[in-house]
């Protein structure tokens, strides 16, 4: 064994050390040390001070020892790399607290098109949606089936999703951020309102916290969820998949939080449904008070402008267009907003005022203002609304409006009777006189 002692100057001058200074330090070094390689090297215009020692370590029998093998803590760029060293390089992905329920970020960092993945011991089978192979509907039955048909939808959003990388690789992370790291519907739909309805001032956590207590503990929720993608799907051409109504449908979007609203209203937490209000009507363009019923299968069509009022109803499968308003006359009290029925269409533009009821099955013409009661599948249009055919006779649908999506079947149908819209009737009073303003009566609802 060589014993060397070497006293060098330090980099640095320590005025005030509270550790003792030691002149010079011993190193021991072996005959057949362990070889190290530089981790940096000094700048030779260093300036070095004096006043301190740092010891330094030299290896004396590089050459007398022959060639060495590198050490495994050898930081050399340039050295080979071994399989030892390509197991140590792992990527660590790092999600966000609390998120209890996300897949692991390992198992779906890989995108592939065909697979079998199981959710609470239940086989089901992603498919890909291609022009050659797509994927069958589904039942709309509203039984048992509806925890199953969710479990069925949410594996078709998935699906949906990696077809969509497949497409646009340069929307990955945004995929796995929205919905592949997810492995419920639930969780992804409080992740994606969140991260819409944030602001500097209202954190995506505390949003994400507030959305999934109750999606999460409310299965009714859930299931109107499913229903709406379902009827945005099947009555509205432009929605292309499950997964783009879900990510950019902003009145999809601005039904669910209402609903959430509207179950912390129900709670008595109204300062905080109301704030959700706030932050829907500002970011979507849509504003329905949290008091307000909505049932299940609601699209919103394009949804700007949308406003329900707080004792307003909405039935089932009902289908409301852009600017259209539910509110009241401003001369009530209580309860004083409309209360439509199941499976209504009301057009774009449309206004219906005060606590008046639009019975099931009806239709609502783009740009009316309803002011009376319409009666169950009828037709009414014009300011202030008629009854296509007259009050007495009018012309009844055989078909569900809100499902065929038809706006201007009503115009063929008066055409047929002879019956043109707002057209008065002549008849006479018992005086004899021509008197249009009460046959006009006999029009309106």
């Amino acid at each position: 064994m060589k014993i060397l002692t070497i006293i060098t100057p330090p980099l640095y001058k320590i005025k005030k050390s509270p550790f003792p200074q030691t002149p010079t330090q011993v190193i021991s070094l072996h005959t057949n040390p362990p070889t190290f390689s530089p981790i940096f090297s000094l700048p030779k215009h260093h300036h070095i001070h004096q006043y301190s020692s740092m010891a330094t370590c030299i290896d004396v029998s590089r050459t007398a020892a022959g060639p060495q093998p590198p050490h495994p803590l050898s930081r050399d760029p340039n050295r080979l790399q071994t399989a030892d060293d390509a197991a140590q390089l792992k990527f660590l992905k790092i999600c966000r607290r609390r998120f209890s329920d996300r897949v692991p970020c390992a198992a779906s960092a890989t995108v592939c098109q065909n697979r079998t993945a199981t959710i609470h011991t239940r086989r089901a089978v992603d498919f890909v949606c291609d022009d050659d192979n797509e994927i069958e509907d589904f039942d709309d039955d509203y039984g048992d089936g509806d925890r199953e048909s969710e479990l069925d939808l949410w594996m078709i959003m998935k699906s949906e999703a990696r077809s969509d990388i497949d497409e646009e690789p340069i929307l990955s992370a945004y995929y796995f951020n929205s919905i592949l790291s997810y492995n419920s519907l639930e969780s992804a739909l409080a992740n994606h309102l969140s991260v819409k309805l944030s602001n500097h001032s209202l954190q995506t956590n505390t949003l994400f916290d507030i959305f999934i207590g109750v999606l999460s503990e409310d299965e009714e929720i859930m299931k109107s969820v499913t229903h709406d993608l379902k009827a945005v799907k099947e009555r509205d051409p432009a929605c292309i998949s499950y997964v783009h109504c879900f990510l950019n449908f902003k009145g999809f979007l601005a039904c669910q939080a209402h609903r959430v609203a509207h179950k912390l209203w129900s709670q008595g937490r109204k300062v905080l449904a109301l704030l959700i209000q706030n932050r829907v009507s500002e970011a979507f363009g849509v504003d329905i008070h949290p008091g307000a019923r909505i049932g299940r299968g609601i699209l919103l069509d394009h949804a700007t402008g949308v406003v329900v009022g707080e004792t307003a109803v909405i039935g089932d499968n009902v289908s409301i267009l852009h600017n259209v308003t539910l509110g009241g006359t401003g001369k009530a009290c209580g309860d004083r907003h409309p209360k439509i029925g199941d499976g209504v269409l009301i057009g774009a533009g449309t206004c219906i005022l005060g606590n008046i009821r639009i019975g099931e099955g009806a239709k609502i013409g783009a740009g009316s203002v309803v002011l009376k009661e319409v009666p169950p599948r009828t037709t009414a249009v014009g300011n202030p609304a008629k009854l296509v055919g007259g009050k007495e006779n009018p012309i009844k649908l055989d078909k569900i409006p809100s499902l065929t999506m038809d706006h201007t079947s009503y115009i063929s149908e008066c055409e047929n009777r002879g019956s043109p819209i707002g057209k008065p009737k002549i008849k006479k009073t018992r005086t004899g006189s021509l008197d249009g303003g009460k046959a006009q009566d006999n029009l309106c609802c």
